[in-house]
């Protein structure tokens, strides 16, 4: 069987929005967010909010992120969104309170069906807990849940959800050892 590309359907009910709402956020992501001459949070925070996102006090967006959808997003308190992370969210991406997105880490909640003639899209949405910290250069996939505390280590790649206090390395990642947390 061959693919068929064209189809393929990239219509407005993947993206949630109207096209010119799209178009707008397009032109303040790349005014605000990819553009290295912002480098302030509040600035990012308050476009996430006008075009929907559900943004908690405390949070800090570094230079570089990207955000494909921000009214499919919703970061909890005192967060982190390290230089170059890339929130692919074409489904909703809930991410807790006390999180560390470290350095180019990639949430993609979308896929294609290789099986498919018609290259069917799949989306699955990303679930990150409170208190987990994704490494630098780590990819969290659709479907997953990275549970409270959880840690994805560098450059390590998540296709199945993560358990509570567990570090994880690798690709695939595999737990590796517990994690403890000394008071």
């Amino acid at each position: 069987m061959k693919v068929n590309n064209s189809l393929y359907d990239n219509s407005v009910h993947i993206i949630g929005r109207t096209k010119l709402t799209y178009i707008l956020w397009y032109i303040v992501h790349a005014l605000f967010f990819v553009n290295p001459l912002n480098p302030i949070s509040r600035v990012k925070i308050f476009w996430l909010r006008i075009f929907g996102a559900q943004i908690g006090n405390g949070v800090n967006i570094k230079p570089g992120v990207t955000v494909k959808y921000p009214w499919k997003l919703t970061i909890g308190d005192c967060s982190w969104v390290g230089e170059n992370v890339w929130i692919d969210n074409v489904d909703m991406v809930i991410i807790g309170s006390n999180v560390c997105l470290s350095q180019g880490a990639l949430l993609l909640t979308g896929s294609h069906d290789h099986t498919s003639e018609s290259f069917d899209y799949l989306c699955g949405k990303i679930i990150i807990e409170n208190g987990v910290w994704i490494g630098a250069k780590s990819v969290v996939g659709k479907n997953v849940t990275c549970r409270s505390h959880s840690i994805l280590g560098i450059n390590s790649v998540a296709e199945k959800s993560l358990e509570s206090y567990v570090i994880y390395k690798g690709n695939p990642a595999i737990a590796v050892v517990k994690r403890q947390i000394i008071k």
